[in-house]
């Protein structure tokens, strides 16, 4: 996983490289990538699932940005997400196979989210831990048309200068990617006073011990996942049956850590985080169906737990 700052530090690098340029261009250039930043990251995570990965797309995103002729550019933020999302295109494609050698389940890189992400139900809803694992049975194309179109309602003819496919060619992949998605997301909009109650029950079992609690909570099919990247200890492959999961869950896989569990806004839903001796250890994500717990997600991979020291901007 690649090394990844804040937004200042790379709002500072933009400037920067900017300034070097020489001319009249280079503020006008960095102003308008500034103001674009946190959409551009917005749609680069949501077609990665990785927010180091998207960090390295703006970066590229802005050194191709930096040698346009604004002159020649009609629509800012447009052109600006049609590089974001060639660039997002290129290294999907990469870490695809990075994916196949990866210790054990691959899972999303967590982010802490402030309270206005959650506000936008719709985007709340494409940046949830359960929705980007949907979108990781996608293919590419398909997953940038359906985040471009679905999620940032941009228009088939942009999604098509972006993905470099005609307009009818995007519309048969908006559908098949909408079929799809539609096929496997989470059944209906979970509130998060839901999400919070099945999290608080959750908690509750796991600490006391309490299998028949936490059998109460889970779906019979739930699914457990843990994404250790062969750093950290973790299930390598999905646990799957409630019986299964409680007794796993209960035998002390995260009882040692009981007394430091504490809730968080992570990826705009109520979510656990789980520190050990102080430090951040593990944060633990749900998808919940007709009221039950149908997914757990543990990410202990540390080279993914980096944005969770501190809020992550998400823009439409």
């Amino acid at each position: 996983m690649s090394e990844h700052g804040g937004h200042g530090e790379h709002s500072e690098h933009a400037g920067e490289s900017a300034g070097e340029l020489g001319g009249g261009q280079a503020e006008p250039a960095t102003a308008a990538f500034i103001t674009h930043r946190n959409l551009l990251f917005t749609v680069a995570y949501e077609m990665l699932g990785s927010a180091a990965d998207a960090e390295d797309v703006l970066q590229e995103t802005w050194l191709r940005w930096a040698g346009v002729d604004l002159g020649t550019v009609r629509d800012q933020r447009a052109y600006l997400v049609r590089i974001t999302t060639r660039q997002a295109l290129s290294r999907l494609r990469a870490l695809g196979r990075r994916k196949e050698s990866y210790v054990g389940s691959w899972l999303p890189e967590p982010l802490l989210t402030a309270p206005d992400v959650a506000e936008d139900v719709e985007l709340a809803d494409s940046v949830s831990m359960a929705m980007l694992l949907v979108m990781e049975t996608l293919t590419p194309t398909e997953r940038a048309v359906f985040v471009l179109r679905d999620v940032f309602d941009l228009g088939y003819e942009e999604i098509a200068e972006a993905v470099e496919k005609s307009p009818a060619a995007v519309r048969q992949i908006a559908h098949r990617a909408r079929a799809h998605v539609a096929a496997r997301r989470p059944r209906g909009v979970v509130s998060r006073t839901e999400t919070q109650n099945a999290l608080d029950a959750f908690q509750r079992a796991v600490e006391t011990g309490d299998l028949q609690g936490l059998l109460d909570i889970l779906s019979p099919d739930v699914v457990l996942m843990g994404d250790g990247g062969g750093i950290k200890q973790a299930v390598l492959r999905p646990v799957v049956g409630a019986d299964k999961v409680a007794r796993l869950l209960v035998g002390g896989l995260i009882r040692v850590a009981a007394p430091s569990m504490g809730p968080a806004q992570v990826n705009a839903y109520p979510a656990l985080i789980l520190r050990l001796d102080g430090e951040l250890d593990t944060v633990i994500t749900l998808r919940i169906d007709d009221g039950l717990i149908t997914g757990l997600y543990a990410v202990r991979n540390p080279e993914k737990l980096s944005r969770m020291e501190r809020e992550t901007a998400l823009r439409r």
